[in-house]
């Protein structure tokens, strides 16, 4: 079975020695090519030129911006996706019960594959851009966007850094006086107040080390998508919020600050001005509005054993 390794070298968790063990222990049972991203975009060209090579899978080991990006370009194809963790909080991989363990995850990998255990999943789109897990619009990419600019510590301290920014951000880096967001999910009411939106494919939104934080648990990839909206950016009213993703307190939905949408086919958000957004937790910049989607059965996925 031809396969192709999909490598981000500088992914938090990459080095040269795990890169080396995966390859090993894929070509155990594979015919395996490995290949190296070399810029912000190539994953995608590289996953889309293994497809039309008709390379049965895909493995990435990388962070969730290089999955999404190989999703990008496996989606709508018959090669399908088997996501390896590689990265500084892994989102998807760990969501779907893959070992937190490269090697160990290869070879799960390599044995659900050869067992047949693949499923065909929706994805969401945000502006036509697929995405995996979800995709953040307002305060949320304006954190994202922090810790990208300090990417070169993820490697040595990723959870502390996103603290840190998050932090830095409610403080200096967005402006949480007024509202900047107007949402619109099909055939709901609006909610035109909101500070920062949040759609999902699939739940948890994110890890903080070994806790989830779990915003949307109606969202996996057997429905359609679920849209968070917060429409206060008050300190105290959000630590409440986030408190509750970490299972202290009430649901997130239960909170009378949070707009919650389940079952999703297709959403709007505009901006009053423009505002920045993230997909998969990879910062894509500034735009006015946001078209979101569920796009069903795109993507052949590589379940692990515990799926």
């Amino acid at each position: 079975m031809r396969t192709l390794l999909l490598v981000n070298p500088l992914a938090s968790s990459v080095t040269a020695r795990n890169r080396e063990l995966v390859a090993q222990t894929l070509a155990l049972d594979l015919d395996v090519e490995v290949a190296e991203t070399a810029h912000r975009g190539h994953a995608i060209d590289l996953a889309r030129k293994a497809a039309s090579d008709d390379v049965a899978c895909v493995f990435v080991l990388g962070g969730d911006g290089t999955l999404n990006e190989a999703a990008n370009g496996l989606a709508g194809t018959s090669t399908c996706l088997a996501a390896l963790p590689g990265g500084s909080t892994n989102v998807f991989a760990r969501a779907l019960g893959t070992s937190k363990h490269p090697v160990r995850a290869a070879s799960e990998l390599v044995a659900a594959l050869q067992a047949g255990s693949v499923r065909r999943i929706g994805l969401g789109t945000a502006n036509g851009r697929y995405f995996l897990f979800h995709v953040g619009m307002g305060f949320d990419a304006a954190v994202v966007e922090q810790v990208e600019r300090r990417a070169r510590f993820k490697r040595y301290a990723s959870h502390p850094l996103f603290l840190y920014a998050g932090f830095a951000t409610w403080f200096r880096h967005y402006d949480h006086r007024r509202p900047r967001l107007y949402v619109q999910a099909a055939g709901e009411t609006p909610v035109d107040d909101a500070y920062l939106a949040i759609c999902l494919n699939m739940n948890p939104y994110t890890y903080l080390g070994p806790r989830p934080l779990d915003i949307a648990p109606e969202a996996d990839l057997d429905h359609h998508l679920v849209l968070v909206s917060v429409r206060t950016m008050a300190f105290l009213p959000m630590l409440g919020i986030i408190g509750s993703a970490l299972g202290v307190g009430g649901a997130v939905r239960s909170r009378p600050e949070v707009g919650y949408t389940a079952d999703v086919t297709s959403a709007t958000v505009l901006g009053r001005e423009s505002f920045p957004y993230q997909l998969d937790g990879d910062y894509l910049g500034e735009v006015d509005r946001v078209d979101l989607r569920h796009e069903p059965s795109v993507l052949d996925l590589v379940l692990p054993p515990s799926r």
